[in-house]
């Protein structure tokens, strides 16, 4: 997102990063060690750490943590590549870094009056637009460092709201966003000056805005009981859909995982549509639906949803429930990885979070380890010999790697309809039994005898069952679940 205010030209926003380690003790071999470090102008400096201490105590009483956000296992390095992807995906350009290792959190400022000193510092001489924080601020925080910084100040919630408003394009998704937005604003308007000065002028400015909501709790209190109003309608609707697609029993499967994980390009890949798939985070927020066939020729829809990220905002998770009704109700999950990544435990560890706010950690999951082109041979090797009993498919969505092998897996997991194996005896008159056959079975064997077909078969339950007349032995048949 660009920034137009006191220039005629566009212009990306140039911020200040500020990452918070909220740590017992040092880190050796990772960024900050020694201090702080910034770029500023192509630069990098080291700084001392200002406010540093050497208590156990963090936040909430939670332990090492980066960012206090309960992630563990990341690196100060990794959480900071993170954030400035977050910062790229809202149209903005880093001008500065900084991090402030602390044992707890300065419950007026998050990172101490030396800090906010530096920050202050760093701010003016990079001529940065805002300034952004790894780390949820409280609404005393949020003041203070309005106060004390010569330009706006969001937080990493801040910044991901304006990342989803920025990437709401359909009447749900809008809606979504500015419901999440207002909840979050609410606690938060009194010496707001500077974020609500510019009308969709830059990062955090995005969806509601500067519409004198601010100046009344009670309207905003009313303009959020309408948008819930509004998303049961689209829930209402929703279900009335998939009523309809009910009707004619065709299981979901559902797409999830973290953020930039490439489940777009996989959906893309698996069904030849062309959906927006980006490097960029949080690139889908509206759900699509495309119908595929699976090797066994059962039809299945399958859904990409939005991804998710560590410290996702509950007001996020709360107000996209419409949209993520869609895994609600998925027969099975696959969940997308980025085998590439260097802290992927983490990453699956915050879906699964996510997945079980949602009631869906129960649902058979494929763990479909993507972007298997960018692993090292030996890498490779080593993945490809736990799958056997993992149940784990390595896959690049980029190349076509491993396609097959995950749509075997889907087959295998679904359990509304299953596959069963029967041999058939069908006159040849009966053509149109014959081509149902071809176009929804797998036929191992075909044989003639006189003006009978006799077919070894591999279909799902239900179309077998239609043609039980056709069947030499009649076994019982599995239950289909509903």
């Amino acid at each position: 997102m660009e920034s137009t205010a006191g220039s005629s030209s566009v212009r990306p926003e140039r911020a200040v990063l500020v990452g918070v380690d909220l740590t017992a003790g040092s880190r050796h071999g990772r960024i900050g060690v020694t201090g702080t470090r910034f770029a500023a102008a192509g630069v990098e400096v080291d700084q001392p750490a200002h406010d540093s201490a050497t208590s156990s105590n963090a936040l909430h009483g939670a332990s090492s943590h980066i960012g206090g956000t309960g992630f563990t296992g990341l690196t100060v390095e990794e959480s900071l590549a993170e954030f400035r992807e977050l910062v790229a995906s809202a149209g903005g350009i880093v001008a500065a870094e900084l991090l402030q290792r602390r044992a707890r959190p300065d419950p007026a400022t998050l990172v101490g009056a030396g800090k906010v000193e530096e920050i202050a510092g760093v701010a003016a001489s990079t001529e940065a637009d805002l300034v952004l924080f790894d780390h949820d601020l409280s609404p005393t925080q949020l003041r203070n460092l309005e106060a004390a910084l010569p330009c706006r100040v969001l937080d990493r919630t801040q910044l991901i709201l304006d990342i989803f408003a920025r990437h709401a394009h359909t009447r749900e998704g809008q809606l979504q966003v500015e419901r999440a937005q207002l909840e979050y604003m609410l606690p938060r308007l009194t010496g707001r000056g500077k974020s609500m000065s510019q009308l969709g002028g830059g990062i955090g400015t995005r969806g509601p805005g500067e519409t004198q909501l601010e100046t009344d709790r009670r309207k905003i209190q009313r303009r959020i009981d309408q948008l819930k109003l509004d998303l049961e309608s689209v829930r209402r609707v929703r279900r009335q859909q998939r009523q309809r697609r009910e009707s004619v029993p065709v299981p979901t499967v559902a797409l999830v995982g973290y953020t930039n994980a490439g489940k777009s390009t996989l959906f893309n890949r698996l069904t030849g549509a062309q959906v927006l798939s980006s490097s960029r985070m949080f690139a889908t927020l509206d759900p699509k639906l495309r119908a595929i066939e699976l090797p066994s020729h059962r039809k299945i829809l399958l859904s990409d949803t939005v991804g998710f990220i560590r410290n996702l905002p509950h007001t996020l998770v709360t107000s996209f429930r419409a949209t993520l009704e869609e895994v609600q109700q998925a027969e099975v999950l696959l969940h997308v990885r980025d085998a590439a990544s260097t802290y992927g435990e983490e990453q699956k560890s915050q879906v699964e979070k996510v997945l079980g706010e949602l009631d869906a950690l129960a649902k058979p999951r494929i763990e479909v380890l993507n972007k298997a082109d960018l692993l090292e041979p030996n890498e490779l090797q080593g993945l490809q010999g736990r799958f056997q009993s993992s149940g784990e498919v390595a896959v690049s969505a980029r190349t076509g790697e491993g396609i097959g092998a995950l749509l075997a897996a889907i087959d295998q997991a679904l359990q509304s309809d299953p596959m069963i194996d029967a041999e058939l005896r069908v006159p040849q008159q009966d053509g149109a039994v014959l081509a149902a056959i071809d176009a929804g079975m797998i036929v191992h064997r075909k044989e003639y005898e006189g003006n009978l077909v006799r077919l070894t078969v591999s279909g799902p339950a239900s179309l077998l069952g239609r043609l039980r007349k056709y069947r030499l032995r009649q076994e019982p048949e599995p239950q289909i679940a509903h």
